[in-house]
């Protein structure tokens, strides 16, 4: 990752906090995200636990532009030590242009996999088949805000560089949503997943529109994060 794509990262991180109508929550969800603990990110900063405690529980005043620029940077350094794997994440989904509330991941894999051993690789069982059998890459996107923010175009974009890959909706009850607005985009993905649910608890009609536009449909009861991390190990 580039210095420029880092330093966009930032501020868009810092940015997010400093405007948060609650700072400290906000800090709170980007340290989880980057898996950094209290304690990690106290040593890193050169401040006790109890003061990164206080300004996410919110008993200390909300930091300021300084304390916020300071501790994003730390997160970011802490990552880029094992590896950047959550800086390369968010800075594909920045690039892409959406926000990290729609787009949860998004990768392109550096040679194909199949779908089997995609679905086995994230707990999914799959409900129908489809024309083609490998995937290339994969979107992890929330049905809700993606069906109801984004237009027809922009929904093109979640295919990253093809259309070979896997479109995982999240925040679905029973994928009728996500269904029906993939009847609108033509090509459509190699592989759709659904993620939360059972085989039994999709929509009546969902297999019956996968066959029609031959892609392959499945369902994943695993738990959001526990599908995110399994995801992030694909090659």
């Amino acid at each position: 990752m580039g210095q420029g794509q880092r330093r966009e990262l930032a501020e868009k991180i810092a940015g997010e906090i400093a405007l948060s109508d609650d700072p400290g929550g906000t800090l709170r969800k980007w340290r989880t995200d980057f898996e950094v603990a209290q304690t990690e990110l106290a040593d890193e900063l050169g401040v006790s636990p109890s003061v990164v405690s206080d300004y996410e529980s919110g008993r200390r005043e909300s930091p300021g532009i300084g304390v916020v620029k300071r501790t994003v940077e730390a997160l970011l350094s802490i990552d880029a030590r094992r590896g950047g794997s959550h800086i390369r994440q968010h800075a594909r989904v920045l690039s892409a242009g959406f926000d990290a509330d729609i787009v949860h991941d998004l990768r392109e894999y550096p040679t194909a996999v199949h779908v089997d051993d995609f679905y086995e690789a994230i707990g999914a069982t799959e409900i129908v088949g489809g024309a083609q059998d490998s995937v290339a890459g994969h979107t992890v996107i929330d049905s809700i805000q993606a069906i109801s923010r984004l237009s027809s175009e922009e929904f093109y974009r979640l295919y990253g560089q093809s259309t070979n890959r896997a479109l995982v909706f999240t925040n679905v009850t029973s994928g009728e949503g996500a269904m029906v607005a993939l009847r609108v985009l033509n090509p459509t993905p190699n592989a759709v997943v659904l993620q939360g649910l059972d085989d039994e608890s999709v929509w009546e009609h969902a297999a019956d529109l996968a066959r029609i536009d031959g892609y392959s449909l499945a369902a994943c009861p695993t738990d959001l994060d526990e599908m995110l991390a399994r995801v992030r190990d694909l090659p």
